[in-house]
């Protein structure tokens, strides 16, 4: 993602789903690259602009050792340092990352060893020279301290029109990752007056989605160990327990229990199934195997591997979220390989073919999965999803393209609707044209809808919730924060002055986005190298405190009013 989920770092090495294990190991293992790796790491002999290192010649290359290398400290720490990439090693690395090198940026690794195996023997086969990193492409990048990280703090408002966007490569694309740093001694994020700020869970690892339960327990999916979690809290105000609901799970994501009244199922999207386990308000642990509710997905499963699953109010529309597995699908090619009214007479208008079939796209079914439909397509990477608890409408967050410059396009959240095209990858932002496919779909340039609220570019949105206290709650929010929106901004790689690793809140008006936001939780950027947290999603909690899960420190940290 940018994720990422940027999937960005998330993305770094992931399954081989769908590779022929016919293929000659190289091929199998430049195919899984190509598809997965390459959103974080290139194989030529520059530093990823993603922060990923450069992976040419890597076999007998010390660990870290790329120049500029600015991707993570945990190579330096006690136990990894002096670390030699043999095959040997990579082969321990890859297996799981975090367990052999902890803290490192690179979570996810190949759990099949046939598959590592394959990765291996490509890189194997990769060489080069180290040159100067892309990173230093920062430095010519535009000065815009517009949404910067040093101008952020709790309460700054932020009105980005669509009618007042810069034109395309106003300044270069930068190449800016993150270096993740601890947090120091007793930091803590900003928060607004009136509000104070405390850990309600921590030691994590990288959790990714919340979901509160009916009994205030909050449900976690974590898609580097490919488990769920349950955190339990008898006063609301830390997790006592943590609990492993599943494991064996394929990078799950999306959660949601149905039906929403005493639920029976806990649905979780993984890259390319949906599942279902027997749930009962309580339970700790997964009852039996899940059901495979939505066997396949998509016929690729790279790049952008979030998945969201949201429920529409009747309970009678699953609605599936699915990234893109491309920036901005250039190697697609003008034409799908049906006549075109033929192919979005069944993917709908604005449809993407080739890799990127069913791909930036909301799509919908029954709630047993059956009857599979085209919901909404041109969506780059949706991957905060909810259906808004009063009016019903399905909103998405969405990660929009890199590589047009510091400022484009905005990142975005916005109502949903059916049949409706959101321009990727021709079209960004309403009829406004993306230079890198001019001319290929003019059709759709007066089709394309603009979204409600845009988003500092580069930001990263990922999970968001309605803010609804519940019935009662000792800990809620002032009576004019209910109905507004909290959305995560896990933080940008392609702007030259970092922006985003925040939280904020999304003005509403009778449950319509009015296009302003304002920055309510800041605070975990270091310097334009280095950040302590990133947000990742959030959630109300039953005493009405609102919960942030951030996956860069493996923290929930828990907001409330001050009494």
């Amino acid at each position: 993602m940018r994720h990422t989920t940027h999937a960005a770092i998330a993305a770094a090495c992931l399954s081989l789903t769908g590779l022929a294990h016919a293929a000659p190991a190289t091929t199998a293992g430049q195919t899984y690259f190509n598809q997965n790796c390459a959103s974080c790491h290139t194989v030529d002999n520059t530093l990823s602009s993603r922060a990923g290192p450069g992976l040419f010649n890597v076999i007998g290359r010390k660990a870290g050792a790329v120049p500029g290398y600015n991707y993570t400290d945990a190579l330096s720490k006690a136990g990894a340092a002096g670390k030699t990439w043999t095959r040997e090693e990579l082969d321990v690395f890859l297996r799981d990352p975090n367990k052999d090198v902890p803290g490192t940026s690179m979570p996810i690794g190949i759990a099949d060893a046939k598959q590592r195996a394959a990765v291996i023997a490509f890189l194997a086969t990769q060489s080069g020279k180290a040159a100067a990193p892309a990173a230093a492409a920062i430095t010519k990048a535009s000065t815009d301290k517009s949404g910067a990280w040093t101008e952020n703090k709790p309460g700054d408002l932020h009105h980005i029109k669509p009618t007042e966007l810069v034109k395309p490569y106003a300044s270069e694309s930068a190449g800016n990752g993150p270096k993740l740093a601890p947090r120091p001694d007793r930091a803590m994020p900003a928060v607004p007056p009136g509000f104070k700020v405390g850990i309600y869970a921590e030691g994590l690892g990288k959790s990714r989605l919340p979901l509160r339960a009916p009994n205030g327990d909050i449900i976690l999916s974590e898609a580097a160990k490919g488990q769920i979690m349950v955190l339990r809290s008898k006063d609301g105000e830390k997790a006592e327990t943590v609990s492993v609901y599943a494991t064996g799970l394929s990078r799950p994501y999306g959660l949601a229990l149905w039906p929403a009244e005493n639920p029976k199922y806990l649905y979780v999207a993984n890259v390319n199934s949906v599942v279902r386990f027997p749930y009962s308000v309580g339970d700790l642990k997964a009852k039996g195997e899940p059901e495979t509710v939505i066997e396949k997905i998509s016929d690729t499963s790279g790049g952008h591997v979030t998945r969201t699953i949201a429920f529409s109010k009747d309970g009678k529309t699953m609605f599936l979220s699915v990234g893109s597995a491309t920036n901005v699908a250039a190697s697609i090619g003008a034409q799908p390989p049906q006549p075109l009214a033929q192919w979005e007479a069944k993917y709908g208008v604005g449809a993407a073919w080739g890799e990127e079939t069913e791909r930036a796209a909301v799509l919908a079914f029954d709630a047993d999965g059956k009857n599979r439909r085209a919901y909404a397509n041109g969506l780059r990477n949706c991957v905060g999803m909810i259906v808004h608890p009063t009016t019903g409408d399905l909103f998405c967050s969405v990660n929009e393209r890199d590589e047009l410059g510091d400022n484009l396009p905005p990142d975005y959240i916005t109502r949903v609707k059916q049949g409706g095209f959101y321009g990727w990858p021709w079209y960004y932002i309403g009829a406004n044209e993306d230079p890198r496919l001019k001319g290929i779909r003019p059709d759709l340039k007066d089709k394309t809808i603009v979204p409600d609220t845009l988003i500092q570019s580069h930001s990263a949105p990922l999970g968001m919730v309605v803010y609804q206290a519940p019935q009662g709650a000792k800990n809620a929010f002032p009576k004019e924060y209910e109905g507004d929106i909290f959305l995560a901004l896990h933080g940008s790689w392609n702007r030259g002055i970092r922006t985003g690793y925040k939280v904020v809140r999304v003005f509403m008006k009778n449950g319509v986005p009015t296009g302003q936001y304002q920055d309510f939780m800041t605070g975990m950027v270091l310097s334009d190298r280095d950040v302590w947290g990133r947000p990742a999603a959030v959630e109300v909690a039953a005493d009405g405190a609102l919960l942030v899960v951030d996956d860069g420190g493996g923290v929930v940290w828990r907001i409330v009013p001050q009494q």
